[in-house]
C-alpha cells in the first residue's frame, strides 16, 4: 500500500467519523428544540432565590434562545461520542496498553465537564445573580432583564468553569506525552495559584466567602492534577526499561 492510498483510507475513515458525530448532533439538536421549553422553565425556576422576570426586546429573541438552548443541549449530548470518535481515529497508532490507558479519558473528560457545569450553575451563578440584583437595587434601578442578556451572563459563567474542571485530564495527558514533568509543575505552581485566584475573582462576587467558594475548588483541582501526574511519573519510573 503506497502513501497516497494510505492517506485516502485515513481521510475516508475521518469522513465517516465526522458524519457520525454530525448525525448525532442533528438528532440531538432536534431533541433539544423539543425539550427547550422544559429546559428553559427549569433554568428560570431553579437558577436563584430571586424571581427573575425575563423580557424580550426583539421579535427574534425567543427564537434565538430556543436555538441556543437546543444547540448547547446537542453539544452536551454529542460530546461523549465526539471524544470517543477522536480516540477511535487515533487508536490504530497506539499500542494495546496506550489504547486502554487513553480510553478512560473519554468518560473522565465528560464527567469532569458535567461536574464543572453543575458546580458553576448551582453554586456560582446564583451567587453572582444575587450580587448583581443587590447592586441594581442599591442604585435604585428598575429591574427589567432581557432574556438574551440573561443567558449570555449565564453561559459566560457556566462554561468557562466547565472547561476549567478539565484540568486533571489535561495535565495528566500532557504528562503522558512528556510535555509536563514534576519539575515543571513545581515551578508553575505559584503562577498557577495566582492565575486561578484571578480567574476565581473574575467569576465570583467580590466578597471574601464567595471568592473562596470558587477559588478553593479550582486550587484543589490543580493539586489533584499534580498528584495524578506525580503518581503516573512515579509508576512510569518504577517500570523496567525495555531491553
Amino acid at each position: 500500500m503506497n502513501m497516497q492510498e494510505d492517506v485516502v483510507i485515513h481521510l475516508t475513515e475521518l469522513r465517516k467519523r465526522i458524519l457520525a458525530v454530525l448525525g448525532c448532533f442533528l438528532v440531538a439538536m432536534c431533541g433539544g428544540m423539543y425539550l427547550s421549553p422544559h429546559i428553559l422553565h427549569f433554568i428560570k425556576s431553579s437558577s436563584s432565590t430571586y424571581e427573575v422576570e425575563w423580557n424580550v426586546f426583539a421579535f427574534t429573541d425567543g427564537l434565538f434562545i430556543y436555538l441556543r438552548c437546543a444547540f448547547l443541549f446537542a453539544v452536551l449530548l454529542t460530546l461523549p461520542l465526539f471524544l470517543y470518535q477522536v480516540w477511535a481515529f487515533v487508536r490504530p497508532g497506539l499500542t494495546e496498553r496506550e489504547a486502554k490507558g487513553t480510553l478512560v479519558y473519554v468518560p473522565a473528560s465528560f464527567l469532569l465537564f458535567l461536574l464543572g457545569v453543575s458546580f458553576s450553575y448551582f453554586l456560582v451563578f446564583p451567587m453572582m445573580l444575587a450580587f448583581m440584583v443587590k447592586m441594581n437595587h442599591n442604585v435604585g434601578a428598575a429591574e427589567t432583564y432581557g432574556i438574551d442578556r440573561y443567558f449570555s451572563f449565564l453561559f459566560s459563567i457556566v462554561f468557562p468553569l466547565g472547561i476549567a474542571f478539565e484540568m486533571p485530564v489535561i495535565i495528566l495527558f500532557l504528562t503522558k506525552l512528556g510535555l509536563l514533568s514534576q519539575e515543571k509543575l513545581k515551578v508553575a505552581r505559584k503562577y498557577a495559584y495566582v492565575g486561578l485566584a484571578i480567574v476565581g475573582a473574575c467569576i465570583s462576587p467580590p466578597d471574601f466567602v464567595s471568592h473562596l467558594s470558587v477559588t478553593v475548588p479550582l486550587l484543589a483541582l490543580f493539586e489533584i492534577s499534580v498528584l495524578l501526574s506525580w503518581r503516573y511519573s512515579k509508576r512510569k519510573d518504577a517500570m523496567p526499561s525495555p531491553t
